[in-house]
């Protein structure tokens, strides 16, 4: 980088904002935020896919079919419980250093982990070294994606003008469900193979494609600015020696409310596009390929709703619309679960649009602001990250397991389970009252009230 761009860079974080997001150097930041979160999450869902079609026909043999399917489920949550970790980690350097050196780190850690579980040999061929192997790579995935969403958001938030916060932010969350449509799609492709094909090495494809799109990413990802909020802190970074600890202790009710919120979010996404995945297609006898197709659909309608939750917010305010959706999921909870246990292919994909395509986009809209608004810039890369990945572990990491523990119990019938996913949305809507409207915050300040 210029010595010019560097002076530039170190006066007064305000003076450095792009005015507009239609100038060049912000459409590079948001489409940096946009494609690198999709990237990232390409992986991770891909994952979550597998584990809901194969991982337990190819690495959790010699179990009955559904203790299989439970430990499936189980690796996928050891990836939510590396999430926080990651965001910790990753946020206390972000916060220390800088945005995108931990970003660029991130990207290629996901990547070779990815690429990694493509080439795994199954338990058939190396016995326990197959499923130990994938659980360490899992962890790798989720130590990576904590690391990732935090600093794509703050990116693109950092960089924008007041009011368009809610909008920027919301390229990073957009990316998720993208890199969801791209990984569902992927495995669409590949199911089309006959089963014996498909679980010996089709499923593999996805997987290693995402070299490839991991190399697209940091070369794109490389060619973004520094936060300028950041800059204009750099100087003071040796008085955050642990971001971690001012977090947790001058901010614990922001981690505690914010994660209810978001975890409210999350349920969606385990209970619909994993657990329901695997319930439909196992369970109730839908086609497989025809699943994942609506699948696919419901994440594109998920990028469409975060678009439309994220810019209401940023005139309306990011709790009233997050109100909005918190209230659809508990009103719609025990509807959805009715339309998934009739087992019709078309109530399927209507209880995945709704859940996906406005339930989830107009919590999951403004999340990026709503968090960030909840910490000043010296934290605010650990603090976001906290919140978010707390949000995904205990909502979207267990509810696979949980849910199906549910139907366990109630014999088959899944109206437990929507009252339980009902409940969750009460607690959010409960934890939102006590968070002020962040609309307003000012980002550089000291403290945030």
């Amino acid at each position: 980088m210029s010595n010019t761009i560097n002076t530039q860079q170190n006066v007064a974080g305000e003076d450095l904002k792009v005015p507009s997001l239609n100038s060049p150097q912000m459409r590079r930041i948001l489409a940096s935020s946009f494609i690198g979160s999709a990237i990232e999450f390409y992986d991770f869902i891909l994952y979550a896919t597998a584990a809901s079609l194969v991982f337990n026909k190819v690495f959790f043999v010699g179990l009955t079919p559904p203790v299989a399917l439970f430990a499936s489920f189980a690796t996928l949550a050891v990836g939510y419980l590396a999430r926080p970790l990651g965001g910790i980690v990753f946020g206390h350097f972000g916060d220390k250093i800088g945005r995108k050196g931990v970003l660029i780190t991130s990207m290629a850690m996901m990547g070779g982990a990815s690429t990694l579980i493509g080439l795994l040999p199954p338990t058939a061929q190396v016995g326990m070294i197959a499923p130990i192997a994938l659980i360490a790579l899992r962890i790798i995935q989720g130590l990576a994606v904590g690391g990732e969403w935090g600093g794509a958001m703050l990116m693109a938030l950092e960089h924008a003008p007041k009011e368009r916060r809610g909008f920027a932010a919301s390229f990073a969350n957009m990316g998720g469900p993208a890199g969801a449509v791209l990984a569902t799609l992927a495995v669409s492709a590949v199911t089309l193979m006959p089963d014996e094909q498909f679980l010996s090495w089709g499923w593999r494809i996805p997987f290693l494609i995402s070299i490839a799109l991991v190399g697209i990413g940091l070369i794109i990802r490389l060619k973004v600015a520094e936060s300028p909020l950041f800059l204009a802190l750099e100087d003071k970074a040796e008085e955050r020696k642990t971001p971690f600890m001012e977090v947790i202790t001058k901010y614990p009710r922001s981690v505690i409310r914010g994660t209810l919120v978001g975890m409210s979010s999350y349920t969606v996404q385990g209970l619909m596009t994993v657990w329901a995945i695997s319930y439909v297609v196992e369970e109730v006898g839908m086609d497989r390929t025809a699943v994942l197709n609506i699948k696919a659909i419901g994440a594109a309608l998920t990028v469409v709703g975060i678009w439309f939750a994220a810019r209401y917010s940023d005139k309306l305010g990011r709790r009233p619309v997050m109100m909005v959706g918190i209230a659809a999921g508990a009103i719609m909870a025990l509807p959805i679960m009715w339309m998934l246990q009739m087992g019709e292919l078309w109530l399927f994909a209507i209880a995945l649009f709704i859940a996906n395509g406005i339930v989830q986009a107009t919590i999951f809209g403004p999340f990026g602001a709503f968090t960030a608004e909840l910490f000043p810039t010296r934290i605010r890369y650990t603090g976001a990250s906290l919140v978010y990945q707390l949000s995904s572990t205990v909502g979207a990491g267990f509810t696979p397991m949980i849910v199906a523990g549910l139907v366990l119990l109630g014999g088959g019938t899944l109206w437990i389970a929507g009252g339980v996913w009902a409940a969750t949305f009460i607690v959010a809507g409960l934890a939102m009252r006590g968070i002020k409207e962040g609309r307003e915050a000012d980002l550089e300040a000291e403290e945030i009230s």
